[in-house]
């Protein structure tokens, strides 16, 4: 049971994907990340201690997720910007 943790996933991504890929000439875009449900949950708890995390604090959760750091970093962007929606 993998999520990447929001609401907003939906089939219509899929349409969108395929319109934007016919502009990009072959480049394939990325596919977007699964992530597990205790994984969400670590982020969440993390996110919930401090906001912003150093890049020695991403790389230690990175590496305890078994995610790449970039995929940390965007994680906790679109997490904050979520929150600024939310309020």
């Amino acid at each position: 049971d993998e999520s990447s943790g929001y609401e907003s996933e939906s089939a219509g991504g899929e349409r969108a994907g395929a319109a934007a890929g016919s502009g990009t000439r072959g480049r394939q875009r990325r596919a977007r990340t699964a992530f597990t449900s205790e994984q969400v949950c670590r982020l969440e708890k993390t996110f919930q201690r401090q906001k912003y995390l150093g890049s020695s604090e991403r790389r230690k959760l990175a590496a305890a997720l078994q995610l790449s750091e970039i995929q940390i970093k965007t994680w906790f962007q679109n997490r904050r910007m979520k929150l600024k929606r939310q309020i």
